[in-house]
């Protein structure tokens, strides 16, 4: 999943982009408003963090131009704790929560789970495919309850995969949900996530299916795809 931050308080934007990070986000952050409308033009996101206080272009205009393009992108507005008016408005222009500062890191990580399962098609914190378990909220997976041995990346890579079972995934989609700005990931090392997220997803009968030319699909022991033998990988 990835969050973009639109803040200008460099100290908080750094404490939410550490923060998102360590629990297995890839996060990217804008300082101002022009950057943030210029950044949601060109590329997708999972979840907008916007600061209705945004120096060249506030926040609400920022949401106002993203609602403006039929985009459905969850967005968490923070705002002063006085600013009523400010939070009703975003909500009227199409914000999905807003939070008032100062804030709980842990609440806003929360509500940042919530908002991303939104966004991804469903309020369910447990993602069941065959005997495979997938908790959002803890980011484990399962098993027949016992948890699988996955890093940060591999939860991710799953993640992304879950969301989109039974459709097919190119690498593009998962580069660009799965890095942030300045982090190079080759073709040859999403393949290398692939390989070896699938090796640890064997004992619950889930497998990803490589269709070349086309990316990867997440099916159930039994279904079969008959273009999946051109390329094993």
């Amino acid at each position: 999943m990835r969050i973009l931050i639109a803040e200008d308080d460099s100290l908080l934007a750094d404490a939410l982009t550490q923060s998102l990070r360590q629990n297995g986000y890839a996060v990217d952050a804008v300082s101002d408003g022009v950057a943030a409308d210029t950044v949601l033009r060109s590329q997708e996101f999972d979840l907008l963090i916007l600061d209705l206080g945004l120096p060249r272009m506030s926040g609400l205009e920022v949401l106002q131009s993203l609602r403006h393009q039929n985009s459905r992108l969850p967005v968490l507005i923070l705002t002063a704790a006085d600013s009523v008016e400010q939070r009703v408005r975003g909500l009227d222009l199409g914000a999905d929560d807003y939070m008032a500062k100062p804030f709980a890191l842990t609440e806003l990580e929360a509500r940042v789970r919530a908002l991303t399962r939104r966004g991804a098609g469903g309020g369910a914190t447990i993602v069941r495919h065959g005997r495979l378990v997938f908790d959002q909220t803890g980011r484990v997976a399962l098993v027949d309850d016992i948890a699988l041995d996955l890093s940060a990346r591999e939860i991710s890579l799953l993640e992304i995969l879950l969301t989109r079972a039974g459709r097919m995934v190119n690498k593009s989609q998962i580069v660009d949900h799965l890095c942030q700005w300045g982090e190079e990931v080759s073709s040859n090392a999403i393949e290398v996530y692939v390989h070896r997220l699938r090796k640890k997803l064997e004992p619950s009968g889930v497998r990803i299916a490589t269709v070349r030319g086309l990316g990867y699909c997440l099916q159930r022991e039994g279904i079969d795809t008959h273009n999946d033998s051109a390329n094993p990988r």
